[in-house]
């Protein structure tokens, strides 16, 4: 494998191209933006997503589809919401026996499908491998350690891309566990949110600690329905994603939940930011998922009332402060 395409031009899609780079592959970036495009390929930067992070002056980026026939491993990493689209263009022009790498985390609204259940749709042969972890794009492109989870459906296979996949500062671990990998990438921008909505508030490190242990509980009991093994929550795609979502200021999610707690509504934070915050569209697929598999998720249907349901932050927060007479605390 050498030929490697990325699908997506965005913070994350050109931080994964540049650590492809650095394992020694060859990627190619295609963007639906010709801006995007023209930028990484004449300015060696993604002035539009990635500002102030060089790129190698051989990183090739593309608007054309059609490169994708030569790609001996594609990396998907639109946004969760975009990923049906996306395969509609390139289902038919992606070879069968490629490996598919999905990057996005998240559920799809509608049919509370997970990413790889679309992808199946669409490359019924292709080999389906998923990276999930602890991993803000600026740190990867700016070279920081980090390591993350690469599962898919049959463990040799995941470990030989990850070795190939792996660099110096970007390790990857393998897994067969892709639906664990999966519900713990999506479901842990839900608990993100709610941290920051505590934070915004200014009700302390001890609340939050709380909500954090809570809501792997709850995250890890809906995986475990969906077929997901325990131990992976307990990893670099459990707690590991959670954990830095849910503290650092990078995280836009946790970002998105102290400006509500602050007082801004979701309408005038979702009208400023043009980042986006993937919690708030996963939340009623995982509410969906919830019912279907019968697991009982507090905090996420607090924060589907609130996002959903016409809540405000102050029953949200009274709806957090009950969950010791909805579940034992871990």
């Amino acid at each position: 494998m050498n030929q490697v395409f990325v699908i997506g031009g965005g913070a994350w899609g050109t931080a994964l191209a540049l650590s492809i780079f650095r394992a020694g592959l060859l990627p190619t970036i295609w963007s639906i933006s010709l801006d995007e495009v023209e930028a990484i390929n004449n300015y060696h930067e993604n002035v539009f997503r990635l500002p102030g992070i060089a790129l190698d002056p051989s990183l090739h980026a593309t608007i054309n589809t059609e490169e994708a026939v030569k790609a001996e491993a594609v990396v998907f990493a639109p946004p969760a919401q975009f990923m049906r689209s996306t395969c509609e263009i390139f289902c038919e022009i992606v070879q069968p026996q490629v490996p598919l790498i999905i990057a996005s985390k998240g559920i799809e609204n509608g049919t509370s499908l997970l990413m790889s259940e679309i992808l199946r749709e669409y490359f019924p042969e292709n080999p389906l491998l998923v990276l999930s972890g602890p991993s803000f794009a600026n740190d990867v492109a700016k070279k920081l350690p980090t390591a993350v989870t690469l599962a898919g459906e049959r463990l040799p296979l995941s470990q030989k891309i990850a070795s190939l996949l792996s660099s110096q500062a970007f390790h990857l671990y393998a897994s067969d566990d892709i639906i664990g990998a999966q519900v713990g990438g999506a479901c842990k921008n839900i608990i993100a949110i709610a941290c920051g909505i505590l934070e915004g508030r200014g009700l302390g490190d001890n609340v939050k600690a709380a909500l954090i242990t809570q809501g792997l509980a709850e995250i890890a009991e809906l995986g475990c329905k969906m077929g997901a093994k325990f131990e992976t929550f307990m990893g670099l795609s459990g707690v590991g994603d959670l954990t830095l979502t849910s503290s650092s200021s990078q995280s836009r999610n946790k970002s998105f939940g102290v400006a509500l707690g602050r007082g801004t509504t979701l309408d005038e934070f979702l009208t400023t930011k043009k980042a986006l915050t993937e919690g708030v569209h996963t939340v009623s697929g995982a509410i969906s998922l919830a019912k279907k598999h019968q697991v009982m998720m507090p905090i996420t249907f607090a924060m589907n009332h609130l996002l959903n349901g016409g809540g405000t932050v102050d029953t949200f927060i009274e709806d957090l402060f009950s969950l010791s007479t909805k579940r034992k605390a871990a």
